[in-house]
């Protein structure tokens, strides 16, 4: 199959009269148009974008969206987050997961991180997930959580033996899987003992996988971190030996110079929710001095009752505009490095050969509108994609080689039924 767009963004940059080879789920090569071939599919007026890659999320929060909105963290974990969570079976977590997918989808991402701890003394809901995820056609980075923390709900908990054991069984049973891969995510430093943070990273030294762990998400963790283990939560993962190049902490907010240059030092990486971090009153991560200590960074959404918007392309812009106004900069951070941060760079974090259309990669790829009021004036097209694109601009999205969204719809399953589903899954809900 080949694409053939007015515009082609390469690591070279756009690109006219091009076609996008495709085979067996790869871009087999960026080449001349030519004469067109059986098979080609024409796309007039649009321009061919890698897919964006969502390097956190929590899917089945989706279907708490609108019920803690204006509540502070804890209110929101306390009155919201545990309670209705402990209501989704496993058929409600799966709609939960698609019902997520598929607006990941609609704007845009190709790639979702899914950081999953509903686990119920198994596997089984982390394989609904995946089966959701297959189904609704989106690549999925499954980061099965390991948690342990006595105060949250029974369903989440394990002991760090059978949390790392079940990790392993789970990343065997997907290992050669062509969308879905299984990384482990010991919670936090609260969520997750020692002996748990130290299963998690190990398995991911087993198995040579990225593992996830929130870190620093609030200026409490690292009061908690300090108090009951006589350090802040960076220089306790690294005291745990765990900081390295494996590591994707999440969110990292509230880390000093030193904490910033030790993850740099250790290879360790970023997973950045700008959104989130602002919707719950969190602070700023201090992204381009992270950047440049050397710490690899991705964007993600977190979940979609903690943001609530599920676009990657929406966190680019506020990435940005957030380092802007912390420095009183208007130069802090291009389009240029915001949309790297929320394709090439996630991929790369993750271990994904995705985020970027070259021979080799990963067919992942979203058409947009060249003629879509949002794009116009076309005086710099990537800083529109990132500052101004709205998302009714994204026309068509391919995972994998797969046409998952076509003219805007998607092609997969019936968002009307879909929409019926949730509204009578969480009828009556309020807190």
């Amino acid at each position: 199959m080949r694409l053939l767009p007015e515009l082609v963004l390469t690591p070279e940059g756009w690109q006219s009269g091009r076609a996008v080879a495709i085979t067996d789920g790869r871009v087999a090569a960026v080449q001349a148009a030519g004469t067109p071939q059986r098979g080609d599919q024409a796309l007039p007026g649009r321009a061919l974008l890698p897919g964006t890659v969502n390097a956190h999320c929590h899917t089945f929060q989706s279907l708490l969206r609108g019920l803690g909105d204006d509540l502070d963290f804890m209110g929101w974990r306390d009155r919201v987050l545990y309670p209705f969570s402990e209501r989704l079976d496993r058929d409600g977590i799966a709609l939960g997961a698609t019902f997520a997918f598929a607006e990941m989808l609609r704007h845009g991402a190709t790639t979702c991180v899914d950081f999953f701890y509903l686990q119920d003394d198994g596997n089984d809901n982390a394989e609904a997930v995946i089966a959701a995820a297959r189904a609704v056609g989106i690549r999925l980075v499954l980061a099965r959580t390991m948690y342990d923390w006595e105060g949250a709900p029974k369903r989440y908990r394990e002991t760090p033996r059978d949390a790392a054991r079940r990790v392993r069984e789970l990343i065997a049973a997907h290992r050669h899987d062509d969308t879905c891969v299984v990384q482990p995510a010991p919670h936090s430093p609260h969520g997750a003992s020692p002996a748990m943070i130290r299963a998690g990273w190990e398995v991911a030294e087993a198995e040579r996988t990225p593992f996830h762990i929130h870190v620093a998400e609030g200026r409490y963790e690292g009061e908690r971190t300090l108090k009951e283990h006589g350090a802040t939560p960076i220089r306790y993962l690294d005291q745990l030996g765990v900081l390295g190049p494996r590591m994707i902490g999440v969110h990292c907010v509230w880390l000093d110079d030193e904490e910033i240059a030790l993850m740099g030092g250790r290879g360790a990486a970023l997973a950045y929710c700008p959104g989130s971090n602002m919707f719950l009153g969190d602070g700023i991560t201090r992204i381009p001095e992270m950047l440049r200590a050397g710490v690899r960074i991705g964007l993600g959404t977190d979940g979609g009752c903690t943001n609530n918007r599920l676009s990657v392309f929406d966190e680019m812009r506020t990435c940005s505009l957030l380092q802007r106004v912390r420095l009183l900069d208007g130069t802090a951070l291009s389009a240029a490095t915001a949309f790297a941060l929320g394709t090439r760079s996630a991929a790369e974090m993750l271990g994904l050969e995705a985020g970027v259309i070259a021979p080799g990669r990963l067919a992942d790829l979203v058409a947009v509108d060249l003629a879509h009021l949002s794009l116009q004036p076309r005086n710099n097209l990537l800083a529109s994609v990132v500052y101004a694109m709205s998302p009714q601009a994204v026309t068509d999205v391919w995972v994998h080689g797969r046409h998952v969204v076509t003219g805007g719809r998607l092609a997969t399953l019936d968002e009307a039924d879909l929409v019926a589903r949730v509204a009578a899954l969480t009828k009556g809900w309020t807190i």
